[in-house]
């Protein structure tokens, strides 16, 4: 018992690693009396959590008011906006709720919709980066993988692509609230956020109910079984869930892997050079500084063991992606960056009943992202050791300055 990690302490936001390794190391299972909550820090475990259907997401099939950690420790008012963002997402959800909307998504989110993307999206990098030649400098996060994550995610729900900015301000200010020490201005912001966000995502689903078009908005609108369709508020937690989750997770992750790769030996070289291929190099990425460090988990049912202990009913759980991604027993010499390692064994996608569902379109933007940025500027390099944003939850940097090497 005790308090293992400050997540508001800079020298553990820059390098959470000793720490977390270290409290791996003493053993699977710690309960963190400050958070009151149980971490979970082996992979084989961490696994076992995500696949245990004993164990679920909320404690009731969908998520209430104060299951939400700011509005129960801050006393939020007026949360409504937020609360309805969450009410019908994928992420706030299980069975039967869970499965029925699932299924609804997988038949508008098809491999075929995916695939068809690929040349789409290899566009948007390319136009991005044409606008980059001529610099000696730019910021990784903030002129490429920014615009072109969002610029990806509107280009597959079919929304206007002049609206990437404000869907990129909505979502950095939502995703502030799933971290560990959200305070009361960030919440409020996410609240207004929210009202903004389902507002827009409102006006969308109402224009393509009455003019359909081939877009992922559209097939969402459609989409039926014998149990009928999707609601509006429905389709509107789903639009939010793909921006958020989608753009935070593709952002961070080329950021956090292309520093990783230029700070251990000749990882970036030998991606420069084609020895190592892009689709490759992602899932050491992924695997070596996960974007998404934490997933929460209640126990549902009594006799529910983790990691051989015994835990009541209700009590809450956190896996750690993080030291789970790093553990010895599962990864060869896992603190260092083997860009050719190749494995996708990792954590960082879930699994389970909450296995990520836009990972088949992550791992196409990634790849993609990553070979035209390797096509256009080979000789990148870092400028300067860049600063990390203060959250532990969405692990991710301020900026990254690359000279372009011209």
């Amino acid at each position: 018992m005790g308090r293992f990690f400050d997540p508001t302490d800079p020298d553990f936001i820059a390098d959470p690693y000793p720490t977390l390794n270290a409290l791996r190391e003493r053993g699977p299972l710690h309960y963190d009396d400050g958070f009151d909550l149980w971490l979970v820090t082996r992979h084989q475990d961490v696994r076992a959590v995500q696949l245990d259907r004993r164990m679920g997401r909320v404690k009731d099939g969908h998520v209430r008011p104060l299951d939400l950690r700011p509005i129960r420790e801050l006393g939020l008012e007026g949360w409504e906006p937020y609360y309805q963002t969450e009410r019908h997402s994928l992420l706030m959800l299980e069975p039967p709720e869970h499965t029925r909307i699932r299924i609804l998504i997988n038949r508008a989110f098809t491999p075929r919709r995916v695939r068809e993307l690929r040349e789409p999206v290899r566009s948007i990098a390319d136009r991005l980066l044409d606008g980059l030649r001529d610099r000696t400098s730019f910021d990784l996060l903030a002129d490429y993988a920014q615009p072109y994550s969002v610029r990806v995610i509107a280009t597959l729900l079919g929304a206007p692509v002049e609206d990437a900015d404000l869907l990129l301000d909505w979502s950095h200010a939502i995703v502030k609230m799933y971290e560990l020490h959200c305070n009361r201005e960030q919440a409020e912001t996410a609240i207004e956020a929210s009202r903004e966000f389902l507002a827009w995502a409102s006006a969308l689903i109402a224009s393509r109910r009455a003019d359909p078009r081939d877009d992922l908005i559209t097939a969402l609108c459609l989409a039926q079984t014998d149990d009928g369709g999707l609601s509006d508020a429905e389709i509107a937690s789903t639009v939010i869930l793909l921006l958020n989750a989608g753009h935070e997770a593709t952002v961070n992750t080329l950021g956090n892997g292309i520093v990783a790769a230029m700070n251990h030996g000749r990882a970036w070289e030998r991606l420069a050079s084609r020895t190592v291929a892009p689709a490759i190099a992602i899932e050491e990425m992924m695997r070596f500084d996960p974007p998404l460090q934490m997933f929460e988990r209640h126990v549902l049912e009594d006799g529910v063991e983790v990691a051989g202990t015994g835990l009541p009913r209700d009590e809450k759980v956190v896996v750690l992606f993080g030291p789970a991604n790093r553990d010895p027993r599962r990864f060869e010499d896992p603190d260092t960056f083997r860009v050719d390692r190749g494995d996708p064994d990792h954590i960082t996608f879930g699994a389970g009943v909450h296995h990520c569902i836009g990972a088949p379109l992550a791992r196409l933007e990634l790849e993609i992202a990553l070979d035209r940025l390797i096509d256009a500027f080979p000789e990148a390099s870092l400028m300067d050791q860049p600063v990390r944003e203060d959250g532990f939850a969405i692990r991710g940097y301020q900026a990254v300055n690359l000279s372009t090497g011209s």
